[in-house]
């Protein structure tokens, strides 16, 4: 019996005993003389059933899960047939997996993420080979094809940016990847990076020819080690084949990279912000313009792009970019990969087309709240982001779509409460947030979050409540219209949703109507 056995090493499985079952499966296949080589590759996105293990003999590979390090002599024991408890057929037939749309994340889970001959086995550098063969406007016209916009918030056109940083004049220009991941329930540029970092690499060296670039850098969140392990190790392996350096496989031009760890603060996820931070200040906001695209870092044109808009870059060279324009609804084009988080069944990673609904991810993928109680409300792109209600998650997830309930997609970041949560208190949380995190630069979101917090503290007491709802009401449109950067201007996002939408939670304590 000679069998391929699949053990992930990305942080969730890892945090769930992903190491120690590893470990286990060897010193049981050596016991019983079972021949067996051990990969470990990164995570399928489905955290529910991590650690889950695979197994191929040959035939295609079958999924077991969630394995625990109780479980491991049992599945040595039955040689991973199929009528173990914990087998779950062939993974690619694996539900969940297989009504998803995989374009960026479609090497999720399958490959050894720092393994250059998976990378290229899989059609990793195809698009960067045939990227060699087109001169720069070519490129950026192929990326303002595919639609690709940028899916680190804003969702600017990626093309768009792109080719004012190729027009702009510069003797140096620089691709910067945000890989700051902040906002909760978001981990998806953290798969990327710990599951596929040749992917990243690969588009960051692709932009770098559509624009000019020779440097890049990668500001990565500091919280995140394996990430920054794996990419480390990808870059060296990356360079001494050629794919980095003053040669790219001889073709004459040169892109180098390197990885710099955040400051640890969430306003480096903005980009002058971060920006501030790379040249080695304190990370806070610049005023715009001048746009980064024209006078970023270090005062030169800079292209600053999320890690999901730079992963997705080598499909669109690789597959062409009709391909890629191919998914999606109106100007909402291509994949995005939703983070389910939160109170919800099953959680993880679903990368789908623009389109499908909210309701569909959160009961047809999530399979509804983990406490089995009625899901009351969502919060869709981060901290900043709206609450939504159940009347709205019929809503297509598509970008124009919820700015038109007034929402963001955002990040892709979804995170589902019960209808035990306090929306007054996640109100209050929203500002306290705030607060926190501001960098302090302008008075609307420095102050005006202070006193956020003192208003819907004397709400909730129940002092005055109609006179201070109404005080809330004009900070908030004070913030929204006066703050430098979406710091300030989207935390009342969140607490106009929750006071509009569940007004009933802000009536709870008693008082003065």
């Amino acid at each position: 019996m000679s069998l391929r056995v699949f053990v992930p090493c990305e942080t969730t499985a890892l945090s769930l005993g992903a190491e120690d079952v590893a470990t286990l499966i060897s010193r049981e296949a050596e016991a019983r003389g079972l021949k067996i080589e051990l990969v470990r590759n990164g995570s399928r996105g489905l955290f529910w059933l991590e650690p889950l293990v695979e197994v191929d003999d040959g035939t295609g590979r079958r999924a077991f899960g969630p394995v625990e390090p109780g479980d491991v002599a049992s599945l040595l024991e039955s040689h991973f047939g199929d009528d173990h408890p914990l087998a779950l057929g062939p993974t690619d037939e694996l539900p969940w997996l297989k009504k998803q749309q995989r374009v960026t994340f479609a090497r999720l889970g399958v490959t050894d993420p720092v393994s250059l001959e998976d990378y290229r086995a899989t059609g990793g550098f195809d698009g960067l080979h045939n990227a060699l063969e087109l001169g720069p406007q070519q490129l950026v016209d192929q990326v303002k094809a595919s639609g690709l916009r940028g899916r680190g918030g804003a969702a600017f056109p990626t093309g768009i940016k792109w080719q004012t940083v190729l027009d702009a004049a510069g003797a140096q220009k620089y691709i910067v990847c945000n890989a700051d991941e902040g906002d909760s329930g978001t981990f998806a540029d953290r798969l990327v990076m710990e599951c596929d970092p040749y992917m990243l690499i690969e588009g960051m060296i692709i932009a770098g020819l559509a624009v000019g670039a020779t440097q890049g850098y990668i500001y990565l969140r500091e919280e995140y080690p394996l990430a920054h392990r794996h990419l480390n190790l990808a870059i060296a392996r990356a360079e001494a084949a050629g794919y980095l350096g003053s040669n790219i496989q001889n073709s004459g031009r040169a892109f180098a990279l390197e990885v710099r760890l955040g400051a640890g603060a969430y306003i480096c996820g903005e980009e002058t912000s971060l920006l501030e931070s790379l040249e080695g200040k304190r990370g806070m906001v610049r005023a715009k313009p001048p746009l980064p695209a024209i006078e970023g870092l270090f005062g030169l044109p800079t292209v600053v792009n999320n890690v999901l808009s730079l992963a997705a870059v080598p499909s669109i060279l690789r597959d062409g970019p009709e391909h890629y324009h191919g998914f999606g609804v109106e100007r909402s084009r291509g994949t995005l990969p939703f983070q389910l988080a939160g109170n919800i069944a099953r959680g993880g990673l679903v990368e789908l087309a623009f389109g499908h609904s909210l309701r569909e991810l959160i009961d047809d993928f999530g399979g509804g709240s983990a406490s089995g109680r009625p899901v009351r409300a969502v919060q869709v792109g981060g901290p900043l982001g709206a609450y939504l209600s159940p009347a709205q998650f019929d809503t297509a997830l598509d970008y124009e779509a919820f700015s038109a309930i007034g929402a963001v997609l955002g990040h892709g970041g979804v995170v589902v409460f019960d209808d035990s949560v306090d929306m007054a208190e996640q109100a209050r949380f929203s500002m306290e947030f705030c607060v926190e995190e501001s960098c302090g630069k302008c008075t609307p979101c420095r102050i005006g979050s202070t006193r956020g917090v003192e208003v819907i503290d004397r709400i909730m007491r129940g002092e005055n409540r109609d006179a201070n709802m109404a005080l809330l009401e004009d900070l908030c449109d004070t913030m929204i219209q006066g703050s430098l950067c979406a710091m300030g201007g989207m935390t009342p996002f969140p607490v106009k949703s929750a006071y509009t939408l569940f007004p009933e939670d802000f009536q709870r304590q008693g008082g003065d109507a």
